[in-house]
């Protein structure tokens, strides 16, 4: 209990500059004490020369003079005696990273305050003024602050009260009468309350966003876990299936097999009867061979006359006339029949296979992009694209960098290439698309703009070799008067105004294609939701008049 009362007192014994316990105790004309040292020496570091009291601020004219107050200072000599505690936690003093009291002498305690108009920094002993005096608690207040002097005009030493919204600048008000003058001023406080609320829509904006983000993020997540929910019963039903087929396989081989050794067993059989049979009837052909060589070499006449014809006929032979034998051919057609089944497995395999690849391409676990509406969000994807000159037919010239073509009526010497269009006037670009991309054509009279596959007909004089005539392309046809889509030979009318400048925007993941008029809205003229399987090219084509030069198109390079 002696300890706490020990701390609680020591309060009111301690010098409020240098936080210690009264040493030569002097009482100022306001009645506050202080160190006879610290007072001495705060009054000499005062810049302003004006002697004051550090807690109420009083001024005194003349400079006190100051004498030791003795009684206070017995008094301050018997409570030392009772273990009086005057010194602060050491997490009360001012770190490297604290701002530091300016009143305290010695080791400086936290600053709790800073002051716009004194200006200084308080800790809590020194600060408490602020609160009773009168005239100090119209100060400004903040939070500390090691930058005190940054609200001062280092022009005028004034506290930058005004803010300029000519030159976005906070100024004094000597400034407004200075170079500020004409300038659109406003108070500071009234620029932060309007800056505040644009901060808080900002920060709402962002709260609002954090939250679809983490929605998204959810969503992410839950899509995680239905791809590997839905991957791995794929893996689980096509290892099922897998192993029905090869135990399938598996049971067809042992059939054959089985059924190869019932025939070879039957056959073999049959063939040993036949062959047991001509064994018999070759040891009696022996038996009577022998007879009759013994016959032929009987001397006496009458009895080979008498013996002759007892002989017994020869039967009918079971030999090699009712035996048919195959060279070299015994089941030789079951190896075929199971090769030709192999072959045929093989393709339907490989055609699967391509099916099952195929079926991969529309596994897309992202969440929907957003499709562009402005041309500012276009331009975002926009593609520089040159034309291929070994793809072009011999009538297509090109400048501006292959940007360019235009149709005209001399032959180019371009070299025989397979990839060239031999009889329609189009034309394909250098590299592939990107997969998201946009760009825009410039047209002049009747132009096909189009994206195609890269190995679409070059030679042909049929439709099919043409852009949008076919499965492999997608072509936007403008002429004068009209447009049209067209694909696998089907048209489709785009009802509106004829515009000279095309855009197209692709998204080949999401499967869409879209061609707009160019314009500050961005009018939609037609789109195609479809499945893009190969890498696309960009291309141009015109329409095949004989004997007429002039139709253009060009890629226009955007900023």
């Amino acid at each position: 209990m002696a300890q706490r009362r020990n701390k609680i007192d020591s309060g009111k014994y301690c010098c409020s500059i240098c936080l210690d316990l009264l040493k030569d105790p002097v009482t100022i004309p306001c009645g506050h004490s202080y160190c006879m040292n610290c007072i001495k020496r705060y009054w000499d570091e005062d810049q302003r020369r004006i002697h004051s009291c550090p807690q109420c601020r009083k001024e005194f004219i003349p400079k006190p003079a100051l004498e030791k107050n003795v009684m206070l200072a017995d008094l301050v000599e018997d409570l030392k005696k009772t273990g009086l505690q005057a010194a602060p936690a050491d997490h009360c003093y001012a770190g490297p990273e604290d701002v530091a009291c300016d009143v305290c002498s010695g080791r400086k305690m936290k600053a709790v305050k800073s002051c716009l108009s004194c200006p200084a920094s308080y800790c809590e002993n020194h600060l408490q003024p602020h609160y009773d005096v009168p005239g100090l608690k119209k100060h400004k207040l903040l939070d500390p602050s090691k930058n005190l002097q940054q609200n001062f005009c280092s022009h005028h030493d004034e506290v930058m009260k005004i803010f300029c919204r000519t030159d976005q600048q906070c100024i004094c008000y000597l400034c407004t009468m200075d170079e500020h003058k004409d300038h659109e001023t406003v108070p500071a406080a009234a620029e932060r309350a309007e800056k505040q609320k644009k901060l808080q829509e900002s920060r709402q904006q962002i709260h609002q966003r954090i939250q679809d983000q983490e929605k998204d993020v959810k969503l992410l997540q839950q899509e995680v876990e239905a791809i590997n929910v839905s991957a791995d019963k794929a893996v689980e039903d096509s290892e099922k299936i897998f192993t029905e087929l090869i135990r399938l396989l598996q049971k067809r081989s042992s059939d054959v097999k089985q059924q190869i050794r019932s025939q070879q067993e039957t056959e073999v059989s049959r063939v040993k009867d036949v062959q047991e049979k001509l064994e018999q009837e070759i040891t009696e052909l022996k038996r009577k061979d022998a007879e009759l060589e013994q016959l032929s070499h009987t001397e006496d006449h009458n009895q080979f006359l008498l013996n002759y014809p007892s002989l017994p006929a020869l039967s009918e032979s079971k030999g090699s006339s009712s035996i048919n034998i195959r060279p070299l051919r015994h089941f030789e057609d079951v190896t075929a029949a199971v090769s030709q089944l192999r072959d045929i497995m093989q393709d339907v395999l490989r055609e699967t296979w391509r099916n099952i690849s195929l079926a991969f391409t529309d596994v897309d676990v992202l969440l929907s992009r957003p499709e562009p509406k402005t041309r500012a969000e276009f331009l975002q994807y926009s593609t520089e694209i040159s034309l291929d000159p070994n793809t072009a037919h011999r009538y297509l010239l090109f400048s501006e960098g292959n940007r360019k073509v235009t149709v005209v009526d001399e032959v180019q010497p371009y070299p025989d290439l397979p990839d060239r269009f031999d009889y329609w006037y189009q034309v394909l670009s250098i590299k592939s698309l990107p997969e998201r991309c946009y760009w825009e054509v410039k047209m002049r009279e009747e132009v096909y703009v189009a994206v195609s596959y890269k190995y679409m007909g070059r030679d042909d004089y049929s439709d099919a070799c043409l852009f949008g005539y076919n499965d492999l392309s997608w072509a936007f046809y403008r002429d004068i008067n009209s447009c049209e889509f067209s694909h696998k030979a089907l048209q489709t009318p785009v009802p509106g105004p004829v515009s000279s400048r095309i855009g197209v925007y692709l998204d080949s993941r999401a499967g869409i294609l879209c061609f707009y008029r160019v314009s500050k809205t961005m009018s939609l003229l037609h789109r195609v939701q479809t499945r893009f399987t190969q890498p696309l090219y960009a291309g141009v084509g015109f329409v095949q008049i004989t004997h007429h030069a002039g139709p253009s198109a060009e890629l226009i390079k955007l900023k």
